[in-house]
């Protein structure tokens, strides 16, 4: 059955182990990357394609950001789009065929967003909301009807049980009410999208993550993280989803994981 999956790496060079680790244990059909951190032509295209993943659609840039699609299928009317006329490498689409017809699939980095909530004293908050705002006029356009995915780091954790404490970061960047407000509008947009994770893993009180940070100790002790890593179909592709996980485990792969773990949708 396909599967399709998605992973800040934070640094594709670095921790390219990891990355063909996880391939032959989830053995997916395409794997959405971002935080590449290289340059197009620093891409590790030769163990990707020895690893059976002979396609590619990457966007990157030196030392930051950076994203990108790696498949076993041909990939056709690869794309890029700017947002908010800055220059980050921040977004690559691609089509793919799985074997019922073809789909746009995008990968996108979505801004962080910095440390203070606060658009009027921080420019990085400000440009994540006004990147929000760019995301959901371009989703109201047609061709988002269908035959659409977008998976990637949203960097947002939008419910309460995306969050470790939903009281104690509520004013913490990536969990506040303007970012979750946003990112259910988003979701809910002219169109609408289905949350793969949540289809297959309900609102019920689980909590699942899908980040946690380099500052704890003991990630897996503490175990504070968040669900920033998103995979959203429109609904003739969701209706095709059988499941979906969070490999969490990946956090404490090798002696540099990163501090994302992959989500799989599976088909």
């Amino acid at each position: 059955m396909p599967a399709l999956a998605t992973w800040n790496i934070n640094s594709v060079r670095l921790r390219l182990p990891l990355v063909l680790e996880f391939l032959k244990k989830h053995p997916v059909d395409v794997l959405c990357l971002q935080e590449i951190k290289c340059q197009n032509e620093q891409f590790p295209r030769e163990a990707l394609a020895e690893a059976g993943y002979p396609h590619h659609a990457v966007h990157g840039q030196k030392g930051y950001h950076g994203v990108a699609i790696v498949s076993k299928h041909p990939l056709a009317d690869i794309s890029s789009r700017v947002f908010c006329e800055i220059e980050d490498c921040r977004h690559v689409s691609a089509s793919v065929d799985f074997g019922r017809g073809p789909l746009t699939v995008h990968s996108i980095y979505i801004p962080a967003g910095g440390d203070t909530p606060d658009p009027a004293v921080n420019p990085k908050f400000k440009h994540k909301l006004d990147f929000l705002k760019e995301l959901k006029a371009w989703f109201g356009e047609a061709h988002f009807k269908d035959k659409q995915l977008i998976c990637g780091d949203f960097n947002i954790a939008p419910h309460e049980d995306d969050v470790w404490s939903h009281k104690q970061l509520l004013d913490v960047v990536s969990h506040t009410p303007v970012e979750t407000e946003a990112l259910d509008a988003l979701l809910n947009g002219n169109h609408g999208w289905v949350d793969l994770v949540r289809r297959h893993i309900p609102h019920d009180g689980t909590k699942l993550y899908s980040w946690w940070s380099y500052r704890a100790q003991n990630w897996e002790l503490s175990n504070r993280g968040r669900r920033l890593d998103h995979i959203w179909a429109t609904a003739d592709i969701a209706a095709h989803s059988t499941a979906a996980e969070i490999i969490g485990p990946a956090r404490g792969w090798g002696d540099k994981p990163s501090d994302h773990v992959p989500v799989i949708a599976h088909f």
